[in-house]
């Protein structure tokens, strides 16, 4: 394959992916877009979800006519595993988008795309099952890198073009040709998933852009001319994404969280909690990125001495530890303490309610006594009044005169 032919594929890739991702985010950000039926979300939020599938659909559709057109002749076993195992685990992404799916299935969907990579790509059995492993666990870094607006597109442009780099510089231009259009297709989603994003990588896009990134790290170190440092050269393109990792696992430890359980951990959710803007954070982490993946570069070109690769690795495992230093989880909700007061408050206010029915019952005056009747007990009501023999007396019918008047027309009867 040729240098013509490499550009020829990233133009295509770069024009295909920005044509469906401008019709996506027209159709996305259309306002009259209804809710679906049933309370769930509307359509527009899962286009953007799946916006990512325009820059699959892109570099894989220019990678493919490439491939048909005999672009990689003397390695098109490897390119074409290459592109068929990106396309499973991007479907899975895409279903995972639409329907979440368990990460047992996810997680065996890439098993298998690594195997059919390392198959194909005719592998020893020991180095393939290590190719495997390791095209596993960079995916699944790299995914992992969707946390922020523009940061995942922003860092794998850089590692994509590290590799495309190694690839041309080991004299495997064959193996450049998924790079090349990976760096095409993400440069031409990068202004729709900036910040604010209009369109998402999602699930699809994450995956399918750390797996093409895992696996042809992983070919082109196997092919790596003799004498090369591949062994160290090519795994320090990953530096960023395994920093996340580690940076995630080592405070959800910690905190005695689940490692699963995806939670505002990362790299750009704790720039953000030191008043990091979000691109600011995407910027950040992408120079950081660059720095292990110039390195790696230029040691691979054997233009730098392996040792050199010590000093970003050193200065990765210093920001981890920095980035560890910050709270990353809310403390723990802790109900008051019970003071004393509180203990007394319900036996204080049930007192009052006592005295206030006393009260009530107090102002109500009593019936005077007959003679010959006893007082009543203290905290009792009034007795009714009771002649001598203790019947009780009937009061008089009121007759509406004064008690005056009554008086004086007894005496006239009498």
């Amino acid at each position: 394959m040729n240098v013509l032919g490499i550009i020829a594929s990233g133009v295509a890739a770069l024009f295909i992916t920005v044509a469906l991702a401008k019709s996506a985010r027209r159709v996305a950000l259309r306002p009259h877009v209804p809710n679906e039926p049933g309370g769930r979300a509307p359509r527009a939020e899962a286009l953007r979800r799946t916006g990512g599938a325009t820059a699959v659909l892109g570099v894989g559709t220019a990678t493919g006519v490439a491939l048909w057109l005999g672009a990689a002749d003397d390695a098109a076993g490897s390119v074409g595993g290459l592109l068929a195992g990106a396309g499973i685990v991007a479907a899975l992404g895409l279903v995972h988008d639409l329907k979440p799916l368990r990460t047992v299935l996810r997680l065996g969907g890439q098993i298998a795309a690594a195997t059919l990579v390392v198959c194909l790509a005719g592998l020893p059995p020991v180095a393939g099952v290590l190719a495997a492993l390791w095209i596993v666990l960079v995916t699944n870094a790299f995914a992992l890198l969707d946390h922020a607006d523009g940061l995942l597109t922003a860092v794998g442009l850089v590692t994509a073009a590290g590799l495309l780099t190694c690839a041309l510089v080991g004299g495997a231009p064959a193996l450049a040709l998924l790079p090349t259009t990976l760096v095409a297709g993400l440069a031409g989603f990068l202004l729709h998933t900036w910040h604010p994003a209009r369109l998402r990588l999602g699930a699809a896009g994450a995956q399918f852009t750390g797996f093409a990134l895992a696996a042809s790290g992983a070919l082109i170190q196997v092919a790596a001319p003799s004498g090369r440092a591949a062994w160290a050269a090519l795994p320090a393109l990953a530096t960023v994404a395994l920093a996340d990792s580690t940076l995630v696992l080592i405070s959800r430890r910690r905190a005695a969280r689940s490692p699963l359980r995806d939670t505002d951990d990362h790299i750009a959710h704790r720039l953000r909690r030191v008043r990091v803007t979000v691109p600011g954070a995407a910027v950040l982490t992408t120079l950081w990125a660059a720095v292990p993946v110039a390195t790696g570069t230029l040691v691979y070109a054997d233009l730098l001495h392996p040792a050199f690769l010590l000093l970003p690795l050193a200065g990765t495992a210093a920001a981890v530890f920095a980035l560890l230093r910050i709270p990353a989880y809310a403390p723990p909700r802790t109900a008051p303490p019970r003071t004393g007061s509180s203990r007394t408050a319900p036996s204080r206010t049930a007192a009052a309610r006592r005295t206030q029915t006393s009260g009530v019952g107090a102002a109500i005056p009593a019936a005077a006594s007959a003679p010959g009747t006893k007082a009543s007990a203290p905290g009792q009501g009034a007795p009714a009044a009771r002649t001598a023999a203790g019947h009780p007396t009937v009061p008089p019918p009121p007759t509406g005169r004064p008690a005056a008047e009554a008086a004086a027309a007894a005496a006239e009867r009498g």
